[in-house]
Order: structure tokens, then C-alpha cells, then sequence
């Protein structure tokens, strides 16, 4: 045996007695981690009780993305996202995430000025610690929140509140107005071989609500997209990454899609789709029956990331053929101190044909793996790290 191999052999073994030391240490205070499977991990979506949280799931999500117009005549996008991980599974190094936190919430925010061409967003996260501000997602009701954000369902409706650190609060109200679209087969999304997700969406919500910012306080009216995403999978080497498109036609049509990459950057054939008609009914799309072409690419100044900026997206069989371009290129997220990842979502304005018809929309996408720090996430930037945020002004 060579020095290196003897000396690396030395700290293998020492990594191995202090994960134990650690895991011990855990189930001492905490108890034993949870395998978050069991005989339901592929069932079938059940509504309205899949809205709430669930105990086993590792990790959930609900995501709104909306685009609202002002009575002072501004546009927006926005952006609203409740995250639940369960940390059983998860370690940093050798330590035990549970040690520190189960579960943890994380919640982003962020708004888009069409006009201004501004971008602003705030992050935060709380395990319940002494210091963090209180968070809980319901499993008998749906009512998530993380200290003054939360969203809530009443009446059929949802009812969302959301703050930046500069004062604006956003406050919204989303009706349905089509059918909840399972997606996958009966909301059970395969993202490779025996790892899914359950997966549904509201594609077309109406939204009213009220921006307030140094007392005053303008109305607005809108449309609105919401994603339910929960489960316990296994990330593989077909999911280094995705490309997600949320798209509401001025025809009462929705589209959405997504291409999953491998470290090469190559499209897994697990990426999938789904189309909305207008009376609500859906069609599963595969990996084969749509086209996702970047047509540019903008590199952040920030994290030196380079997305792509400008796509072209056709479903030969729907007559789909369209461009999608960001209303503001700089719609990119770092959130390391909260969910760990940078990540590009932003407002988008859509244009092309459908079928013998033209056709223009608006759309949220969502572009994750471009930046890599996550593969070496920093453990005390996680925990006493600033949560962060990105803030201009949005108000004139």
C-alpha cells in the first residue's frame, strides 16, 4: 500500500466512526430516521386531501406563479412557492440533518416589473428553532406558513399572503377556473425508473388582491398558475437539472412541459407534459411529442451561470408552434441560504401559431442545475447564513 492509498484508507475509516458517532448522538435525541416509503409512495392523487401535507412525504411543495395587472396599470409576475422537506434521509458530510431540524420549511417570494424592468424576491426558512420565525403546513387542512407568509384554501379559493423586507405585502385571492389536471398518469409523475413524484395543477386561476407599500395600497387582477408536487424519490443522474414551462394562451389553452437533463446535459425521456383545451380537458404529452429549442443564452453576473434566454417550443401533433422570451433576462434566484440551489424563474410573454391561428400568451419558466453550488453546499452558510433577498424598488 502507497502512502496515499494508506492515508486515505486512515480517513476513510475515521469519516465512517464519526458518521456512527453522529448517527448515535441522533437517534439519541431525536430518534431513528424514517424511510419516507411506504405502500402508498405511488398512489393514485386524492382531492381535496392531497392539498394538505403530508407526514411520510420527503419532500412537497406548493408553487404559484402568477401575471397581475395594477388599477395604476402596472404589470407583474409573480412568484410564491411553500417547500416541506422531511430531513430523515438527508446528512451533511457526516451529520445527520435531523440533528438540526425535521422538518424543515422554506418559502420564496418574488416579484417582476414589466414596465420598470425590475426583479425583487425574498427567501427564508425555520426548522421551529429558538431563533426562527414559527412554520407549519396542516395534514388535516390545507393552511401552510412560514412566519407572516402563508397560504390557506377557503371556499374553494386560495388565499395567499407574502412580504418583501421593504415593506410590500402582497395579498391574493385564486379562484379555479378549470378542473385540477392530474399529471402523469392519475397525478403519479415518473421522473425516472421507480422514483416519482405525485404531481397536479391548477393551470388557470382567476387572482385578485392588493399590493401595499408605505401605505398605500394598489389593486390588482390576474391569472394564475398553481403546481402540488409531493413524494419520496431518489435523484439519479437523469435528473442533474430541468427546464419547466408553465403557459397560459390568450385562447383559454394551457401548455405545460418540462426537459429533464443528465450531467451531460442531455433530455431524459422521463420529461413529460401536459395540454389544457379550453373546456378543460388534458393530454399527456411524452418526451417525444414535443420540442424545447433555446435560441439564447445570457450569463449571470452574480454566479457567472449561463441559461438559456429565449426557446422555441412546438407540439407537432397539437399545431403548436411558439417563442418564449423572458419579460427581464435577470430573473435569477440565489437561494443557498435557504433551499440550497441558484436558480433562474421568471416572467415570460409568449408568441406564434396554433394550428391555422396566431397565438400569444404568458408564461412562468423555471430553469434549475445551470449553477452547481449545490454540489458542494456549505454547511454553515446554510444554517447562519442571511436568508437573503434581492430588493428594488417596485413602486414609483
Amino acid at each position: 500500500m502507497n502512502g496515499n492509498n494508506y492515508f486515505a484508507s486512515i480517513f476513510s475509516r475515521v469519516e465512517v466512526a464519526a458518521a456512527d458517532v453522529f448517527e448515535a448522538v441522533t437517534e439519541t435525541f431525536v430518534g431513528s430516521a424514517s424511510t419516507l416509503r411506504d405502500e402508498t409512495v405511488h398512489h393514485p392523487v386524492e382531492l381535496p386531501r392531497d392539498l394538505a401535507a403530508h407526514a411520510e412525504a420527503q419532500t412537497e411543495w406548493w408553487y404559484y406563479t402568477g401575471h397581475i395587472e395594477t388599477a395604476l396599470g402596472r404589470r407583474l409576475g409573480f412568484e410564491l412557492v411553500f417547500f416541506k422537506r422531511r430531513t430523515d434521509l438527508d446528512k451533511f458530510a457526516v451529520v445527520p440533518l435531523r440533528l438540526l431540524g425535521n422538518p424543515f420549511y422554506f418559502a420564496h417570494f418574488a416579484l417582476t416589473d414589466h414596465r420598470g424592468q425590475k426583479f425583487a424576491y425574498d427567501h427564508r426558512k425555520s426548522a421551529n428553532g429558538i431563533t426562527d420565525e414559527p412554520a407549519s403546513a396542516s395534514e388535516s387542512h390545507y393552511h401552510v406558513r412560514l412566519g407572516d407568509w402563508s397560504v390557506r384554501e377557503a371556499a374553494g379559493s386560495h388565499i395567499l399572503r407574502a412580504t418583501l423586507t421593504d415593506g410590500t405585502v402582497f395579498e391574493a385571492t385564486l379562484t379555479p377556473s378549470k378542473p385540477v389536471v392530474l399529471n402523469g398518469t392519475d397525478g403519479v409523475s415518473f421522473k425516472d425508473h421507480g422514483e416519482a413524484s405525485r404531481y397536479f395543477a391548477y393551470t388557470r386561476m382567476a387572482v385578485e388582491g392588493d399590493l401595499t407599500r408605505n401605505g398605500r395600497t394598489d389593486h390588482f387582477t390576474g391569472s394564475a398558475w398553481m403546481d402540488r408536487e409531493f413524494g419520496t424519490w431518489q435523484p439519479t443522474e437523469n435528473q442533474k437539472g430541468w427546464d419547466w414551462f408553465s403557459i397560459q394562451f390568450d385562447n383559454n389553452t394551457e401548455l405545460m412541459c418540462y426537459h429533464l437533463r443528465n450531467s451531460l446535459g442531455e433530455t431524459s425521456p422521463y420529461s413529460s407534459g401536459t395540454f389544457v383545451d379550453a373546456e378543460g380537458n388534458a393530454t399527456k404529452l411524452t418526451n417525444d411529442d414535443f420540442t424545447i429549442t433555446p435560441l439564447e443564452y445570457w450569463k449571470s453576473p452574480r454566479t457567472d451561470a449561463t441559461y438559456p434566454i429565449r426557446w422555441r417550443i412546438a407540439v407537432p401533433s397539437l399545431g403548436i408552434e411558439v417563442t418564449v422570451e423572458p419579460v427581464l433576462k435577470d430573473q435569477e434566484l440565489d437561494t443557498r441560504g435557504t433551499t440550497m440551489i441558484v436558480y433562474w424563474e421568471g416572467a415570460c410573454n409568449v408568441n406564434g401559431t396554433a394550428g391555422e391561428s396566431s397565438v400569444s400568451g404568458r408564461a412562468y419558466v423555471e430553469m434549475v442545475g445551470y449553477d452547481r453550488s449545490h454540489d458542494q453546499p456549505n454547511l454553515a452558510y446554510f444554517l447562519i447564513g442571511p436568508a437573503g433577498s434581492r430588493l428594488r424598488e417596485l413602486f414609483g
